[in-house]
């Protein structure tokens, strides 16, 4: 049953668009990884690419890996990126 779900190329996109979801309600660069590496292990499965569900959870950990750390690196922290406070909390209005 769960070899069925997990070879179907639209469960994977769905899982990827959810997580895409989750990462707008939580931010920090968390889910976007999984997301994209959901959408693109679906986009393998769509294409006829035949595996078991083992070799598609390593597909879907690689390419979550390394599109994490794209996004990281495109839109992440910049280096020498630095927090300069205006004012602080306790300051009076």
């Amino acid at each position: 049953m769960i070899d069925q779900f997990i070879g179907t190329w639209w469960a994977w996109v769905i899982l990827g668009f959810l997580l895409g979801i989750l990462e707008v309600a939580v931010p920090g660069f968390i889910f976007l990884g999984f997301a994209v590496g959901a959408i693109l292990t679906g986009a393998i499965v769509g294409l006829g690419i035949s595996a078991g569900a083992t070799t598609l959870l390593l597909i879907f950990a690689v390419t979550s890996v390394v599109s994490w750390i794209v996004l990281r690196r495109v839109v992440g922290i910049r280096r020498g990126q630095v927090k300069i406070w205006d004012r602080d909390i306790n300051d009076s209005p």
